[in-house]
């Protein structure tokens, strides 16, 4: 877009009337968007790699303030880079000719550069602001309001999982509500990357219960919604060194998993929510309270088990017909090991 852009300002010249430096469109078209494609990949490496993990418990501004310093840092190496292979090519001379280096630096001096850099620091903090404030509300959510997806109401099928955590009364009474409210947020930070890994979505938050939900086709692809429970046992159980130092205990939880229909729409007026409604909801919650009854971690409903094909990575033992609070009728229940 910037390389079109600078075309209709520079016109037909052969040169940057503000720098000197030689000007050459059809070669611009190609070269500034092929940087600008590894930069923004490496970018999006480091953002995935280091800092999800790095800038994890810093608060929303420390986060957009140092991330935007160090995209402008690259930003600026993009620009530097660009502007020594544009001109070395140009003047058919090597990187570290003086003819090339003079221009880099008559660019890097002029207010042109000063006008670009201004330019793409303001994209990237729109763009920090809009990552940061999606990632707040949950992944998609915010692009779902901009569409306008669910203002209309919409039936969908979804899997859901309730995954609560045991004893969680008892370790709130032995670390004492601060020191719970930070194991909480540690808590929560590992088990997230399962979450992404697996398409799932986080719904809710309801004190130590995670809701998370799949789209139908989502949550059966490859047995993401299983996958992701054992991802997320994998993932508590390598920082349990951590958890162990830290508070003196290893958390552990307990989940159900159901599917079915649900209505999805976006309510409220001063404070905008997309929700859930439907049975599944309440069947998927009574599914998960029969865990310690039965003295397992994972209970999955017999529909839901049918739309899979666990193959022979899993076990899975019959729990028998359970009769749920709120169901006509008996539903037979299963738990899942690794095979």
């Amino acid at each position: 877009m910037y390389t079109l852009v600078e075309r209709g300002l520079i016109g037909n010249f052969d040169h940057y009337p503000a720098t000197g430096n030689p000007y050459n469109f059809s070669r611009n078209i190609f070269i500034t968007p092929l940087a600008a494609f590894f930069t923004g990949l490496s970018v999006g490496t480091m953002e995935i790699l280091l800092f999800n993990r790095l800038f994890i418990h810093q608060s929303f501004s420390i986060r957009i303030f140092f991330k935007s310093v160090i995209y402008m840092a690259l930003v600026i190496l993009f620009l530097v880079t660009t502007t020594l292979i544009v001109n070395s090519i140009e003047l058919h001379g090597g990187a570290f000719n003086s003819r090339v280096l003079n221009n880099v630096w008559t660019f890097l001096s002029n207010y042109a550069f000063f006008s670009v850099a201004v330019y793409m620091g303001v994209i990237i903090l729109v763009s920090q602001f809009y990552a940061e404030v999606s990632e707040s509300l949950g992944y998609g959510v915010l692009s779902n309001f901009f569409t306008g997806k669910y203002h209309i109401p919409i039936e969908e099928e979804r899997i859901f999982m309730f995954l609560d955590m045991k004893s969680s009364t008892s370790i709130a009474e032995d670390l004492g509500h601060v020191r719970y409210f930070e194991m909480l947020k540690e808590y929560y930070a590992d088990l997230t990357s399962s979450v992404i890994n697996y398409s799932g979505e986080i719904y809710q938050y309801v004190g130590d219960e995670m809701v998370v939900s799949w789209k139908l086709a989502d949550g059966l692809k490859k047995n993401n919604c299983i996958r992701c429970f054992f991802a997320m046992k994998n993932s508590i159980g390598k920082q349990s060194a951590k958890y162990q130092q830290m508070f003196g205990l290893v958390p552990g939880f307990k989940a159900g998993l159901h599917y079915g229909k649900v209505t999805t729409g976006e309510i409220g007026v001063i404070k905008k929510e997309i929700i859930f409604t439907g049975d599944v909801l309440n069947t998927t919650a009574r599914i998960q309270g029969l865990c310690n009854s039965y003295g397992v971690e994972l209970i999955i409903s017999v529909e839901l088990l049918n739309k899979l094909d666990l193959g022979a990575r899993y076990q899975t033992n019959s729990l028998g017909e359970n009769e749920l609070k709120g169901k006509d009728e008996k539903l037979e229940l299963f738990t899942i090991l690794p095979g």
